[in-house]
């Protein structure tokens, strides 16, 4: 009896030590695929491998995390092309990718919505952060990635759209009843000056105004000058129609919730700095494409003001429209937020969407 009673106190002290103890959480490494339907040679590409790929071991030893991810990365379209983005990290083709919202105007209506509110800010990363901000704020905003099994870590997009076209550019009356490229949501930046939109994408459109097809194009200088739309549309009007969300980086759901909190936190800081980093180089590449313009024969003008504003003016009320049709996905919210933000950032928005 004495024996076993000695025998229940020895059990006791030793669960006690046990419970004292703190237990030590396992490092983990985690193999996760990193994937776009693009080349690296473009920012919002470029800037998953050269941020948030080489930077995540780093972090995670910075922070005192023996957690480790291996990455394979394949970029390109090598796994999937540019209208399965979603899909492809949703469904876990990847683990990881770029999303392009921009091709996914009915399942995510609301990532889109700097395509209904154009003339509002050129500075593409104050907007990008505002639409990081607004994807923590507003729910409806987060819950069209969670539908789709995908969380986002962080917006990417694209800089302020011109004119590139065949013809001088002086007023809004020359481009009444000319054929001018703007594909999805873009036509409607158009239609109220008498022009006539054209769909196209990026890799067509110097053929399109070669062969006739169109006689310009509404296009961001960052895809206009790689692609030498100048050879055909040699002449560049500068209006500025807005920089744009485009899409993200986005994780699949299943995938992120198996990870531990020290990758999560890692890659949730490394995802707001790839919003910001790609948005920074997009807009070095801008300036620097636009300062060469004139020496491979473009010829270079802006705007008069006057016919910007008539043009901001003229416009229908695109907003409302996008509100009413997507007013059960909570646009309206967006919107009144969007603004706001946009207002307190003081980006001075030429046209003010939410009071229109």
């Amino acid at each position: 009896m004495k024996h076993s009673n000695h025998t229940q106190r020895m059990r006791a002290m030793l669960a006690a030590l046990v419970l004292a103890v703190p237990a030590t959480a396992q490092a983990e490494t985690y193999e996760l695929t990193m994937a776009s339907s693009h080349p690296t040679v473009l920012p919002w590409v470029g800037k998953l491998s050269e941020l948030v790929v080489a930077e995540t071991n780093t972090r995670l030893e910075a922070m005192g995390s023996e957690d480790r991810v291996n990455w394979t990365e394949s970029y390109g379209g090598a796994l999937y092309g540019f209208k399965d983005t979603l899909e492809a990290v949703g469904d876990g083709l990847t683990d990881a990718g770029w999303v392009g919202t921009l091709w996914e105007g009915s399942k995510m209506p609301l990532q889109n919505i700097t395509y209904f509110t154009p003339f509002v800010s050129d500075d593409l990363v104050g907007t990008l952060q505002i639409m990081n901000e607004l994807h923590r704020e507003v729910p409806a905003l987060q819950k069209a990635w969670d539908d789709q099994n995908v969380v986002f870590l962080g917006a990417s997009g694209v800089e302020t759209y011109h004119l590139f076209t065949n013809f001088e550019v002086t007023s809004l009356a020359d481009l009444d009843g000319r054929k001018i490229i703007a594909p999805g949501p873009s036509a409607n930046w158009i239609k109220s000056l008498g022009a006539v939109p054209v769909d196209g994408a990026l890799p067509t459109y110097y053929n399109q105004i070669q062969t006739g097809v169109a006689d310009g194009v509404v296009v961001i200088i960052t895809g206009a000058f790689p692609n030498k739309h100048y050879e055909v549309a040699p002449y560049v009007t500068l209006v500025g129609l807005g920089a744009h969300m485009t899409g993200g980086l986005g994780f699949n759901k299943d995938i992120w919730e198996g990870l531990s909190d020290d990758v999560r936190q890692v890659l949730r800081e490394l995802g707001e700095e790839y919003t910001v980093a790609h948005a920074e180089e997009v807009m070095a590449r801008y300036e620097s494409f636009l300062a060469q313009l004139p020496n491979v024969g473009a010829t270079v003008t802006e705007l008069p003001e006057a016919e910007i504003a008539a043009w901001a003016e003229g416009l229908p009320d695109l907003a409302q429209d996008w509100v009413a049709a997507n007013a059960d996905d909570g646009a309206a919210e967006v919107l009144e937020a969007y603004m706001a933000k946009i207002r307190d950032a003081g980006l001075t928005p030429r046209i003010d969407w939410s009071a229109r």
